[in-house]
């Protein structure tokens, strides 16, 4: 099919789905698919088939552009228009990508299921009509991806905002290695923690899109230099065959039965293909969410003060200010929703004086016994912080765990689940964001004939996200993973 007629069925895909609510705003129809046709006229022959050139790709509404408005799904950001496109925008245009629109999310990035924004939930109908959560906070990028909207969506990714969502809805789901991508132009929720990420259809499509963007931006200060980026994949060969690794940390007594089943058949088809299969502890991992939600607010109520309808955001109608309180309590209070001022409230409490020590500081220790933890494991060193670039030979080459301890929950439970319950769909994505690897969630179907008689008894079986983590760097090699994984996956052999 041609790049016109592909972008006139996903524009019409968006006009069909918009009761999903995964795309917020859209650029002009004609203008779109006079460029489509602009493209197939100057196709180069020696374009990649994964090559993002000619197709339509969304981003997500906290990735500022100049052609529509750009919110982050906050009522306090309503109306405000960036002067500049972020550098990624601009990398996707200069690889002939045709920049679209603008898709849902939760608010500043605040969520993991869609329901913080603005623009209203992000909703998916798979079973029986239900309707389901798509995962957050760039949920609207994985729907739109699952929906065909686009051939490919940017998200960002702090504690697993694109891991889990794509997890939700079977799409492929890629977080870089931080610092890889730029975040020049992207609305800031945690610095240290924010990534661009990438959500397409299959591994091809996605490491198109990375190849386009991995490259050095001067603009952003924790954008990698070349002379480091040149150091990666390049101290060992990629031998075959892998040692592939199994958190035995991850192995949760709540892991749904259909996640555990496709767990357990992901490595048995690795393990056909000639890899070998090494558990692993990572001891660490039982307080990294902790951790992360004292270190990602406190980030955050640093970043959002100046959202105070004076310098930036709208302001609240009326007087806002009295003698008991400041000039934009009014204004804050009613711009932002409520996950985003609890988030605010809690780090700005880690942050107070009579509470860093037990909190902040604490948690910044446990962040670094996470990263020495993957560490430990992984046969290649950290060549950010390793005092050597010998390989640990008992070490392993990727990790394979679940994306999400559960499938996407229905929207009615999840708007009942208190915050701490929806802050534990994270446990397994926040570890690889706090230690800053590169990780990806592919979805794997459990195939009918390999199903135990325990999951036959279940009406509806669906695809489970699993997640492949890399060292520092090793980007190319989880990718080469993930695409070896979602092959052997789909291998019509039956497992004995």
């Amino acid at each position: 099919m041609s790049y016109l007629a592909h972008a006139n069925r996903q524009l019409e895909n968006i006009l069909k789905h918009t009761n999903l609510n995964a795309v917020v705003s859209l650029y002009d129809r004609a203008s779109i698919l006079s460029a489509a046709s602009v493209a197939e006229q100057r196709a180069p022959q020696s374009a990649h088939p994964r090559s993002p050139y000619g197709r339509i790709v969304l981003v997500k509404d906290n990735i500022c552009t100049t052609a529509t408005p750009t919110t982050a799904a906050s009522g306090i950001l309503k109306n405000f228009k960036s002067p500049y496109d972020a550098t990624v925008v601009k990398q996707l245009e200069a690889a002939g990508a045709l920049v679209a629109g603008k898709t849902n999310m939760d608010e500043f990035g605040m969520g993991s299921y869609g329901l913080n924004s603005y623009h209203g939930p992000t909703t998916m109908s798979r079973i029986k009509g239900e309707e389901r959560s798509a995962g957050g906070s760039s949920g609207g990028s994985a729907l739109a991806v699952a929906t065909d909207q686009c051939w490919a969506a940017l998200g960002t990714d702090t504690g697993g905002s694109v891991r889990l969502p794509a997890a939700y809805t079977g799409v492929v789901g890629f977080k870089p290695s931080y610092g890889l991508l730029s975040r020049w132009g992207v609305i800031a929720y945690a610095n240290s923690l924010d990534t661009v990420g990438v959500l397409g259809g299959d591994v091809d499509c996605v490491e198109g899109v990375f190849d386009a963007l991995n490259v050095y931006d001067p603009q952003d200060p924790t954008s990698l230099l070349p002379s480091t980026r040149s150091h990666f994949g390049s101290i060992r060969a990629r031998n075959s065959p892998l040692r592939i690794g199994i958190p035995l940390d991850y192995n949760i007594s709540t892991l749904d039965l259909t996640v555990r089943t496709a767990w357990r058949q992901s490595l048995q088809r690795l393990q056909e293909r000639g890899h070998t299969l090494h558990t692993v502890r990572l001891p660490a991992t039982r307080h990294a969410l902790s951790a992360y939600y004292v270190l990602a607010p406190a980030e955050a109520s640093s970043n959002l003060a100046k959202y105070d309808g004076v310098r930036y955001g709208n302001r609240a109608e009326g007087v806002d200010g009295t003698p008991e309180s400041v000039l934009f309590a009014k204004t804050r209070g009613a711009g932002f929703g409520p996950e985003v001022q609890r988030r605010i409230l809690l780090g700005a409490f880690s942050l107070s004086a009579q509470a860093i020590d037990n909190y902040f500081i604490q948690a910044q220790k446990v962040r670094r016994l996470v990263q020495q933890d993957f560490d430990s494991v992984f046969k290649a060193p950290n060549q950010l912080v390793a005092k050597s670039l010998e390989e640990n030979d008992n070490g392993v080459d990727v990790l394979l765990c679940p994306t999400a301890p559960t499938l996407a929950p229905f929207l009615n439970d999840a708007k009942r689940q208190d915050p701490i319950q929806a802050y534990m769909n994270d446990i397994f994505t926040v570890p690889a964001s706090l230690a800053g690897l590169p990780a990806i969630s592919v979805p794997i179907s459990v195939a009918e004939e390999d199903r135990d008689r325990e999951l036959k008894n279940r009406d509806v079986v669906e695809s489970a996200g699993m997640q492949i983590i890399g060292q520092y760097g090793d980007d190319k090699l989880v990718l080469d993973v993930a695409r070896e994984l979602v092959e052997a996956a789909s291998s019509p052999d039956k497992l004995a």
